[in-house]
């Protein structure tokens, strides 16, 4: 009995573990095709000289908005950084949103979010445990079309510029109020260890197996160039 009983526990103990690494690589995935979705957006999806100019990308699938009365917003996605190389991306740290914002809405709606971080302050706050979007760093709306000659000096000096997918369309989006924080379970389900975002984004970890398809999409942004 004392066998069987260890023996459900420690299947009991994989079980989670298993969901997660599960989820993570379908998170993995769903990430590329958004990225995907983007670049094939045309004139009406994220200007390319601004994703040239980027620093640093974060893309959340799937991220959750609901109100009834209080409004808030969840969602876990990865980013990555430009290595110092200048050559490529960085493997992908993993991270979650969440936050909140009070009004007399009524509803709910998931979309894909994608944040271009445009300089060097706004990588800083992508490598501590956690920050505030909106208070620490400074996030704007971004503007799609073909160029970025319709921004505005708000968005030319925020170190964010923040996007939206929704059926299919791109749009400017306020994450004002929200924390981003590093996610520390799927980064060891990706890694096989514990891990920080710092060291991630700053040092030379393989990219883990079921990144690749993201990492090749990546790979097609870098060539891709402004007309």
């Amino acid at each position: 009995m004392r066998i069987s009983l260890c023996l459900v526990l420690t299947l009991s103990s994989f079980a989670p573990a298993a969901m997660l690494a599960k989820d993570v690589d379908q998170r993995l995935d769903s990430a590329a095709e958004v990225l995907t979705d983007m670049m094939h957006a045309s004139d009406k999806g994220i200007p390319q000289d601004l994703i040239n100019k980027s620093t640093c990308m974060a893309i959340i699938p799937g991220m959750k908005k609901g109100a009834f009365i209080v409004g808030a917003k969840y969602g876990k996605g990865f980013v990555v950084c430009r290595r110092t190389s200048g050559t490529g991306w960085t493997a992908p740290a993993a991270i979650r949103v969440e936050g909140g914002s009070v009004g007399f809405q009524i509803g709910g709606s998931e979309q894909d979010v994608i944040l271009l971080v445009m300089n060097k302050d706004g990588m800083s706050k992508l490598l501590k445990d956690q920050f505030t979007l909106g208070g620490e760093a400074t996030v704007a709306g971004g503007p799609v079309g073909r160029d970025a000659q319709a921004q505005t000096d708000a968005m030319m000096h925020a170190e964010m510029l923040s996007y939206s997918r929704s059926r299919g369309v791109f749009a400017g989006i306020s994450l004002d109020g929200a924390t981003m924080r590093q996610d520390n379970d799927a980064n060891e389900v990706m890694y096989s260890r514990k891990i920080t975002n710092k060291e991630i984004l700053e040092g030379q970890p393989h990219a883990p197996v079921a990144s690749a398809k993201l990492e090749a999409e990546l790979n097609r942004t870098s060539m891709h160039k402004s007309h």
